[in-house]
């Protein structure tokens, strides 16, 4: 079975160029960079080398650049961290499910480990439970973990709690990770605060959220607009109401912009994606932020 990964790979074809594509996996191996290397030997700098990786103290001795040679000493671990419940299940603001996106940003960050010969698991699940896949480095595995996370967020899925995935991760995982969290819009409270920090102390983390739809959209005039939490419709008058339709985007945008702020103060990297088509750009967002971040 390949049907996701292939899909994950033309969404990258269409919308990502020869050179964005190379960006993509230059940024990508810059997040890895320096963390699982050791000293190898040294030989003559060649235009192209890092210049960071000059050994100083043999070039002096030899009166030309040297440069230091690393040996990778193990695969690096992307866990990604999905909330299946019900929510992922909802109508995102591209108007296509949410899991549908959380699927493909998922596929891109894991097609490029995979690349990187790094290892991708999976901790998955809702308020009935948290299940786990553990990590493998092959394509078959990437679209394992693909096609759980798309049969697992579904309108009957158990409601939504973050909260309970993360509290997993940091009771179960002891092996040092790169934790990729893909949910719907999330609120960071002091609770939530208090278990990313102390997962920060152990992981890299990545956060990627997938912006709910707007139900006062005027788009939707006509429609049936349902919670998907309790299946309760929403009045047609308030889908009218365009006063309460600018205050709810306005609130939106300021929660949105809160939930970065909250992010970056905890030193993790976080963007918000609005659907497929802004996946591939979202997780070069991610990932360029992410590197400029630790320069």
């Amino acid at each position: 079975m390949t049907g996701l990964l292939y899909r994950v790979k033309s969404k990258l074809s269409i919308r990502a160029h020869r050179r964005v594509r190379g960006l993509l996996d230059g940024e990508y191996a810059s997040v890895m960079h320096g963390k699982s290397h050791e000293f190898e030997e040294l030989r003559p700098y060649v235009p192209g080398d890092e210049v960071r990786d000059i050994d100083w103290k043999a070039t002096a001795r030899n009166g030309t650049p040297y440069i230091r040679l690393y040996v990778a000493m193990r695969k690096h671990l992307v866990t990604f961290v999905v909330d299946t419940g019900r929510n992922m299940a909802a109508i995102g603001a591209s108007g296509e499910p949410k899991r549908e996106t959380a699927v493909l940003v998922a596929g891109i960050v894991g097609y490029l480990a995979h690349r990187h010969g790094d290892h991708v698991s999976l901790v998955f699940g809702d308020a009935d439970g948290v299940h786990s896949m553990p990590g493998a480095g092959t394509e078959s595995h990437v679209e394992q973990v693909l096609g759980r996370i798309k049969a697992r967020a579904v309108p009957d899925a158990g409601l939504s709690d973050l909260d309970l995935l993360l509290s997993y991760i940091a009771r179960r995982t002891r092996r040092r990770s790169i934790l990729v969290i893909i949910s719907d819009d999330e609120v960071i409270d002091d609770d939530r605060a208090r278990m990313l920090r102390r997962l920060r102390a152990q992981h890299e983390l990545l956060w990627v959220s997938i912006a709910d739809a707007d139900p006062l959209d005027p788009g939707w005039q006509g429609n049936q607009v349902l919670d998907i939490a309790d299946g309760e419709q929403l009045p047609e008058f308030l889908q009218r109401d365009s006063a309460l339709h600018r205050e709810f985007a306005s609130s939106v945008a300021a929660a949105e912009s809160a939930t970065i702020d909250k992010l970056e103060s905890l030193g993790i990297t976080g963007v918000r994606v609005t659907g497929p088509d802004d996946a591939v750009s979202g997780v070069f967002r991610l990932l360029e932020r992410h590197n400029s971040g630790r320069r």
